[in-house]
C-alpha cells in the first residue's frame, strides 16, 4: 500500500507499532422476514484496516456501490480486507473506505469473525505529508483520541465524511 502511495514502507508500518487490535466473533441467527432486520446497519469501519471471514460460508456482507447494495460472494477460506477511514484519510482520499452491511439469511446462521487494526495511540489522524505536496489537503488532521470522539455509531461513512475540508472535491 505505501508503494502504491510513493510511500516508503516505513511510514506506515511505524504508525502500527504499539497498535491495539480487536477481534469480534459475530453470530446472526435465521430469520425467516429477514428482509424486515439489518445484521449491522450501514457504516464504514472508523479504523484503518479490517480483516473479514465468514466461517460458514453463508452470504450476509454487502457493500454500497453507485448507489445500490452489492452482495460479496467471500471465497471459503480466504480473508476480505476493507479499507479503513483512517487509511482513506491518511491517503488524502487516494484509497477510499467502502460502506457496509450486513443482512441476515432468512433460513441458516451467517458466523464470521473480524479483526480490527488501528494506529498508536499517539498518532496523528490527517493526510500524511508527502501526499498532499501536490493536490493539497483534502482532510483535517486530527489527534488519535479526538478523531474516536467525533462519532461512536455506526452510520454511514461518518468519520471519513467528518474530517473532510469544505473545500475539498472527491
Amino acid at each position: 500500500m505505501a508503494e502504491n502511495l510513493g510511500l516508503e514502507a516505513k511510514q506506515l508500518t511505524d504508525m502500527f507499532g504499539d497498535t491495539v487490535q480487536a477481534l469480534r466473533m459475530n453470530y446472526y441467527p435465521p430469520c425467516q422476514q429477514a428482509d424486515k432486520v439489518v445484521g449491522i446497519s450501514p457504516h464504514s469501519d472508523p479504523i484503518a484496516l479490517t480483516l473479514l471471514t465468514e466461517t460458514n460460508n453463508v452470504q450476509g456482507l454487502q457493500i454500497r456501490k453507485n448507489g445500490m447494495w452489492v452482495p460479496v460472494h467471500a471465497i471459503p477460506g480466504t480473508f476480505i480486507i476493507n479499507i479503513g477511514d483512517m487509511l482513506e484519510i491518511w491517503s488524502n482520499g487516494k484509497y477510499k473506505s467502502i460502506e457496509h452491511r450486513v443482512v441476515v439469511n432468512p433460513d441458516r446462521e451467517l458466523l464470521s469473525v473480524a479483526a480490527f487494526h488501528a494506529p498508536n495511540e499517539d498518532s496523528i489522524i490527517g493526510p500524511l505529508p508527502d501526499l498532499v505536496k501536490k493536490e493539497g489537503a483534502k482532510y483535517k488532521s486530527i489527534d488519535l483520541s479526538n478523531y474516536y470522539k467525533l462519532n461512536n455509531t455506526l452510520q454511514g461513512k461518518k468519520h471519513a465524511n467528518e474530517m473532510k475540508l469544505v473545500s475539498a472535491t472527491n
